[in-house]
């Protein structure tokens, strides 16, 4: 998602780290799958974008935060 790194959790609890979706397909090995967005409804009535399907793996999206001391 734009670059950044973030790690990506799958529905089996498998961590993928990646920056680009090219990059996050090549780590799960599924080269030729499709690549579809992943939503969630929120409460305004709207979608949120929060993550991949690609081949069997639903992937959630998260970026690391560095939390000041």
């Amino acid at each position: 998602m734009n670059g950044k790194l973030m790690l990506y959790i799958d529905q089996w609890g498998q961590k993928f780290w990646a920056r680009t979706v090219k990059e996050l397909r090549s780590n799960i090995g599924t080269g030729g799958s499709k690549v579809s967005k992943m939503y969630v409804d929120k409460k305004s009535g709207g979608a949120a974008h929060i993550g991949y399907v690609i081949g069997q793996h639903w992937l959630t999206a998260y970026q690391p935060v560095e939390i000041p001391a």
